[in-house]
């Protein structure tokens, strides 16, 4: 019991970087990269590595984190370990240290260490849910549907190394902190999950000083649709703690400067790889089967609620009713090759030309037509939201399968509840992760691509 409940996480960080540390020193001996003085290398190389991994927060991985953070970091952690590496030519005046080999030590501590924190993600997620071992014991104090959705999470998803003891509903009439305070503590209960609108204040600080006098891990479910339930950042004025509703990554500058930097290089491979000749071709198609022009133009909604034309391939008969009715299925104002082009998603495509001059990005929330931003921002709440970033040729809603026509109610409220999703954890990964399951859709086809 011991080997399958003991708590070897304390372990983990430490050996982590020990091996990773092996890595970056040993690496060194199966190249020439000229050192004149490989000490100092070592030394320099080693330190930065520690520095950058608290910095970065490199080993930092919770057993519930996703594998999209343990890329994010490998990829931050390599980005500026490359900056860092070739820094030590000039800063240490290493004229005869050669650019080419230390090129290849890079790629082959990227390699290294890769291989072995993916390997470690993967065989500790294994460890806990084949071998039952680094479990935490937890219990919910709370009976709402999200208390209950946690429970089925617990039970789930075995890789996360959490084993679900008990329940306890503060709504029933025999509830009583008592009882369980002593199951938390005669059952070895590691952490403890409470669901705030279930608990009256004094019931909440009685939890808090059982969990500090314990040496408890007391965490809350924000289940009750107020601020709890928004994403909050904790900062300090001085020594004044203020919490602030939500933190857009975006409005980072930093973030926001990469992000348009993939976009400036995605929409230029995209124009000149594809759309130079698909242009021509599509604009002979369109003509042929339908007079109007090639490009259908429409004001949309973008980033700050600012208005923009965006550029779509024709895909229907010149009408009166293209900005304020959506496309619904088996609509008799598409034409043939639009029909085709809609299913593929190709006419989307020179919405790449709005990315280049900055309307728009590759991945962000889908703009809509004027009318639909005036409706839904009276009709949905938090939809205005969404326009806190640039709007996007595909989006996490899209991959979810909420594209295409709103049908009912709930296809706007899920589409717009990805939308914030989406703006408050943005991440470069993820936008990679939405490009790469919008073209395998592409290939698939979808439902409501109509």
């Amino acid at each position: 019991m011991l080997f399958k409940r003991g708590r070897y996480s304390g372990f983990i960080t430490p050996i982590s970087y020990g091996l990773d540390l092996m890595v970056v020193n040993l690496f060194t001996n199966f190249l020439t990269i000229n050192f004149q003085n490989p000490w100092l290398f070592h030394c320099y190389i080693s330190i930065t590595w520690i520095i950058l991994s608290f910095k970065n927060e490199f080993y930092v991985i919770q057993r519930y984190s996703k594998a999209v953070v343990l890329l994010r970091k490998l990829f931050t952690q390599f980005v500026f370990f490359f900056l860092i590496l070739y820094a030590y030519i000039g800063f240490f005046k290493q004229p005869l240290m050669s650019r080419l080999a230390l090129g290849q030590y890079f790629i082959l501590v990227f390699v290294g260490i890769s291989f072995l924190k993916i390997l470690n993600f993967f065989l500790l997620n294994k460890y806990r849910e084949r071998v039952k071992g680094n479990i935490r014991n937890v219990v919910v104090i709370g009976n709402s549907k999200k208390a209950n959705q946690l429970i089925e999470v617990f039970n789930t998803r075995r890789e996360f190394g959490y084993h679900f003891s008990s329940q306890f509903s503060p709504r029933d009439k025999d509830f009583e902190l008592l009882n369980c305070f002593r199951y938390i503590v005669n059952n070895n209960i590691d952490e403890i999950y409470c669901s705030v609108s279930e608990l009256k204040n004094d019931e909440l600080s009685a939890f808090i000083n059982f969990a500090d006098n314990n040496l408890k891990t007391l965490k809350f479910l924000p289940d009750n649709k107020n601020i709890f339930s928004k994403k909050l950042k904790f900062e300090y004025y001085d020594y004044l703690p203020i919490l602030s509703l939500r933190d857009i990554p975006l409005h980072n500058s930093l973030n926001a400067i990469l992000k348009r930097l993939f976009d400036i290089v995605f929409s230029l491979v995209v124009i000149f790889g594809i759309l130079i000749w698909l242009v021509p071709l599509l604009a002979l198609l369109i003509s042929l089967e339908s007079k109007g022009p090639v490009f259908f133009i429409q004001k949309r909604t973008g980033f700050d609620n600012d208005e923009f034309q965006c550029f779509k391939f024709r895909s229907m008969a010149i009408n009166d009713s293209s900005d304020h009715q959506q496309a619904g299925k088996n609509d008799m104002r598409v034409t043939k090759i639009g029909r085709f082009i809609r299913k593929t998603s190709i006419d989307e495509l020179p919405q790449f030309y709005n990315v280049l001059f900055g309307n728009m990005s590759v991945v962000g929330p889908r703009p809509h037509m004027l009318k639909h931003t005036d409706e839904y921002a009276n009709r949905v709440d938090k939809y205005m939201l969404r326009h806190f970033v640039k709007p996007g040729i595909t989006g996490l809603a899209q991959i979810r399968g909420y594209r295409g026509e709103i049908e009912k109610d709930s296809d706007i409220q899920n589409r717009i509840k990805f939308d914030i999703f989406y703006v408050e954890n943005w991440s470069f990964f993820l936008d990679l992760k939405i490009i790469v399951q919008t073209v395998v859709n592409a290939f698939k086809g979808e439902e409501k691509a109509y």
